[in-house]
């Protein structure tokens, strides 16, 4: 139930569920520039407007005056009207457009209190007098007797005024009003900014009353014919419509009452009458309140873009990075590893011969062939680790440089995607703090090799075996047992790394034993791969920070649509 005749428990049930509404709405963000989030976020703003500007003050306060907006085209004739309708010029007229730059609001003395807070137009200034004060921050108050009690005009800016301010705050005012006094003249009133406006009352359901101005004497019959027609196509065929013909001003710049007598008893009569005042309002109150379902379906459809836009950017994120696991994951099977420097240093190291001196005849004939197969001089075992770490360093910060790469390419041709990298430089690389994670990484990673050795050679045997050869010796053997497939090598260094796999792996067995190569050498590569993960997930997280500014919270949408159920279950 809607207006005055609602018991009071029902109003306050209906005021309390407006105004968890209309906090949900200044909460609700869209901030991913999206094709259609501008219309909405317009949308959203006007409907935040209207709940403070008229549904949330008319509800406390339904027997406050009754507010009607002057509102129209540019030299419709607002001003004019405004002054004659009061029999005094309070609000500035001419010839020179813009001429309101800001509200004037008429009202009898004795409804001053109505308007002289912040009950209505809470954002606007009050500014009180009838000097021609121009600020568009602030509503001007003048006081008349010759307006009924009951009843306030508000001369609105032009709602189609070049000042964009002066539009804006146009519409706002038209949203407050329980009365939309539209002024149009006989050349102007089939103009496409206006019937916007009036078809946006009709659709919420606003009190619309038209006044059709200049109008020549011989054309009165056409244009009141044609304009009847267009106001029925648009749902407006009970609003009233009043003919002021084309005569010249008095003395004042006022119309004379032969030309405004009727629009004026209209006005008058309907603030005498509580009971058609309360009609006036119940009729525009209950229209907001209708078309709140649907502005608010919007507003969560919205919100339903916003959150597949920020997803489709996150996902392209993960799966970057993903692949650039796989990237590592491939790169450390397909032999990738064993070229260049790797290979290099283990030559030497089989060829030195150091390690292997206490090898069994079996696993030394391995060696023996690798070695007729090489030159160099021997090499520390240091050498061939820190072949490895470089090696295992430069594969993985090379899939990380793909992956922001790729996300960076991915977004630029996404809704939203370019916004956020213009707004976080860098983002197309790979963070500063990469290369130190990287190196960070591989040397945890060595230790993890280093604690598997220790740990599986705990029996008496084998803690022999590993402290005759050396923790590092066998870690560094392990490691190159982990990576030692020949699926990427080719040519001349597919036999060498073939024997390179064999020839480590026989040594390995030879001291932990087959099974335990097998899951030693898993283990390890597991290891490098969950530290691999760590360090991809802690670089994507760059591109979800970047997202976190302009992400939805989860519930949006559905806290609108619960908000919006609430009111109309209180209705």
């Amino acid at each position: 139930m809607t207006g005055a005749s609602a018991p009071a428990g029902e109003l306050s049930a209906l005021l309390g569920a407006v105004e968890l509404l209309r906090d949900e709405v200044a909460a609700t963000r869209l901030p991913l520039a999206l094709p259609e989030a501008a219309a909405a976020n317009k949308a959203r703003i006007e409907l935040l407007l209207q709940l403070d500007d008229y549904v949330l003050p008319r509800l406390r306060s339904l027997d406050a005056p009754l507010l009607a907006v002057v509102g129209g085209s540019t030299g419709a004739g607002k001003s004019t009207l405004v002054n004659s309708l009061v029999g005094a010029v309070v609000s500035k007229s001419g010839v020179l457009r813009p001429t309101t730059r800001s509200p004037v609001l008429v009202h009898h003395p004795s409804d001053e209190r109505w308007f002289v807070g912040d009950r209505v137009l809470p954002g606007l200034a009050r500014v009180r007098g009838a000097d021609n004060v121009e600020d568009p921050s602030a509503v001007r108050l003048v006081a008349v007797d010759a307006l009924p009690a009951g009843l306030a005009l508000l001369d609105a800016p032009d709602i189609d005024s070049v000042v964009m301010t002066n539009r804006a705050l146009a519409v706002q005012l038209l949203g407050a009003a329980d009365l939309w006094l539209f002024v149009t003249t006989a050349a102007r009133y089939a103009d496409a900014v206006p019937w916007t406006l009036l078809r946006q009352a009709s659709d919420r359901g606003t009190s619309v009353a038209v006044i059709l101005d200049r109008v020549p004497r011989e054309a009165v019959g056409e244009v009141q014919d044609h304009l009847g027609s267009m106001l029925k196509e648009q749902g407006l065929m009970l609003a009233p419509v009043f003919t002021i013909a084309e005569v010249p001003l008095g003395p004042q710049g006022l119309l004379g009452p032969d030309e405004i007598g009727r629009l004026q008893g209209w006005l008058v009569a309907l603030a005498r009458d509580a009971k058609a005042r309360a009609i006036v309002v119940r009729h525009t109150l209950s229209g907001a309140l209708d078309s709140i379902d649907g502005r608010i379906a919007a507003l969560a459809e919205a919100t339903g873009e916003q959150h597949a836009a920020t997803n489709a950017l996150g996902r392209v994120a993960d799966a970057a990075y993903a692949e650039a696991a796989d990237g590592v994951r491939s790169g450390m099977v397909d032999g990738t590893l064993l070229r260049g420097e790797v290979l290099s240093r283990w030559q030497e190291f089989v060829g030195a011969g150091e390690f292997f001196k206490q090898v069994e005849s079996t696993v030394s004939r391995w060696r023996d062939q690798i070695v007729s197969a090489v030159k160099g001089k021997p090499a520390p075992a240091q050498e061939l680790g820190e072949a490895l770490h470089s090696g295992v360093a430069a594969l993985v910060t090379a899939e990380a440089q793909a992956a922001a790469a790729k996300v960076a390419r991915s977004w630029r041709g996404m809704p939203g995607g370019q916004l956020l990298l213009d707004a976080t430089p860098g983002l197309g690389t790979v963070s500063p703090q990469l290369s130190e994670g990287v190196e960070r990484l591989v040397r945890d990673w060595q230790d993890d090799v280093l604690d598997l050795v220790r740990s599986e050679g705990q029996d008496r045997r084998t803690t022999a075996k590993v402290a005759a050869y050396g923790v590092n010796g066998v870690g560094v053997v392990l490691m190159l047992v982990t990576f030692a497939y020949t699926g990427g090598v080719t040519g001349a260094e597919a036999g060498i790394a073939g024997g390179t796999a064999v020839l480590g792996q026989k040594l390995l067995e030879a001291i932990f034993g087959d099974q335990a190569v097998r899951s030693l050498a898993a283990k390890a590569r597991n290891a490098l791969l969950e530290r691999v993960e760590d360090l991809y997930a802690a670089d994507a997280a760059r591109f979800r920070e970047a997202m976190a500014h302009v992400e939805v919270p989860r519930d949006q949408g559905r806290r609108l649509s619960a908000s919006a159920l609430k009111v109309k279950a209180a209705r």
